[in-house]
């Protein structure tokens, strides 16, 4: 999601290992869980084709994720390359649609590729993309950047060395679902009006007509206060934060902190936006766990798959104890 304090591709790609299956893997188990979610210790392939989930099709209204970003080079821990990662993610494409209600959403994060050795990107992340919808016959509902003006210069050999590209600072994010009108209210999100707009509340003057666009602003079309401004598609969120509870909690229990973390308002937002009370968010691929802590902040059902025990184990930080014990 956005990546903060290393490289996104160097950071976000650890948890590659991860999520690739370990030969003769076969078994998922519950590592914690409140009065309102589960999370689970399994690579996300296991997890989902497990007994587990099979009572789950056809319950999950939102699947908020970022899995491993794709990358052309091979590291030494083992990333997907290439064709093989667009297989991979395109694999999971069916088994989502499968989890999904009728009208749920799969909102999906895919940072951007950079050829090997070359100052030029790859498309391999739009390729994987597309290959996913096709693989799940899913619509594109729309597209959101998440831009990071606090992120670190990337790449650095070409940013910051010979100086010949500037400083990659957004994800994209798509939302997609099986329905081309999937559960959805903007109302749920709305951002506090300028102070332009509040003065316009209060003298309800304005310049109403035609405009060079051809757009006709009516004498009312701006008069009613719907008490809050519908946001867009761009996504601002600095994550900057050197110590919360969740730092905190890993710095006292000897826990190394999940190298990508995501501001919390990333997954509120599309929580809020695409899901209601009492829904069921799924994220499979869940690093620190900052999906489930953000539906539990906002009383939905949640579902989380990490493949790294030292993750899950950080990610308790994200609870208070009352809630670990399942208390409401």
């Amino acid at each position: 999601m956005i990546h903060h304090l290393q490289s996104t591709h160097e950071a976000k790609n650890q948890k590659t290992r991860a999520a690739t299956p370990a030969p003769g893997e076969v078994s998922v188990s519950e590592s914690y869980r409140t009065s309102r979610g589960i999370m689970y210790h399994g690579s996300a392939e296991t997890a989902l084709s497990s007994p587990i989930f099979a009572e789950h099709e056809g319950k999950v209204q939102l699947i908020f994720t970022s899995p491993p970003f794709p990358l052309n080079r091979k590291k030494k821990y083992g990333n997907l390359q290439g064709e093989a990662y667009i297989h991979w993610l395109a694999n999971f494409a069916q088994t989502f649609r499968k989890l999904l209600k009728k009208d749920g959403s799969i909102v999906l994060e895919l940072g951007n590729a950079w050829e090997p050795g070359k100052p030029v990107m790859s498309p391999l992340a739009l390729r994987s993309l597309l290959a996913f919808l096709e693989a799940g016959q899913f619509h594109l509902c729309q597209q959101f950047i998440v831009y990071n003006p606090a992120r670190l210069p990337s790449p650095a050999q070409w940013v910051n060395v010979e100086r010949i590209r500037v400083k990659d600072s957004f994800t994209f994010v798509w939302w997609m679902s099986p329905n081309e009108r999937p559960k959805a209210d903007n109302r749920r999100i709305l951002k506090p009006y300028s102070d332009s707009m509040l003065r316009l509340l209060e003298t309800k003057k304005y310049n109403a007509g035609s405009r060079p666009s051809e757009h006709h602003i009516g004498a009312k079309s701006f008069l009613t206060n719907n008490k809050g401004a519908i946001p867009s598609n761009v996504i601002t969120l600095s994550n900057t934060a050197s110590s919360d509870d969740y730092l905190r909690y890993c710095r006292s229990n000897n826990l190394q902190p999940h190298p990508a973390r995501m501001p919390i308002a990333l997954p509120e937002f599309f929580i809020k936006f695409l899901t209601t009370p009492r829904n069921l968010v799924l994220d499979p691929f869940s690093g620190s766990n900052t999906t489930g802590a953000s539906a539990e902040r906002l009383k939905r059902r949640w579902i989380a798959i990490e493949a790294d025990e030292n993750y899950i184990q950080g990610s308790r930080g994200r609870f208070s104890v009352s809630q670990l014990r399942g208390e409401k």
